[in-house]
């Protein structure tokens, strides 16, 4: 629209139907502005809703996860106590043999 009104002042040398302040096209972007901001509001109102709702879903899920892992450092610990366990006992074991060991040696001199 500015272009053709332009082109018109310019080759005709007449008055164009818009003169230079460009009233009529300040109206009418205005009108287009006022058209789109509502629809943009509303598109970004949909896009903080939709974010909304994936850092809730995030959320559960590093949550998930967490417990997850809690249980997992709970296994460990528990296998490790197990295995602990089962060491000393084969080291009281070995402790045993080798004092029935040294009481032998010293028996059989």
């Amino acid at each position: 629209m500015f272009i053709l009104n332009s082109f018109i002042l310019i080759k005709l040398h007449s008055g164009s139907f818009d003169p230079y302040p460009y009233i009529f096209l300040n109206l009418i972007l205005s009108m287009l502005a006022a058209i789109q901001a509502p629809i943009i509001m509303m598109s970004q109102n949909r896009q903080a809703y939709k974010d909304r709702l994936s850092a809730e879903h995030d959320y559960e899920v590093n949550l998930k996860a967490e417990l997850e892992i809690i249980a997992l450092h709970e296994k460990v610990d528990s296998l490790k106590q197990e295995q602990w366990r089962e060491l000393i006992s084969i080291q009281e074991e070995q402790l045993k043999l080798l004092g029935q060991l040294v009481e032998d040696l010293k028996k059989n001199k």
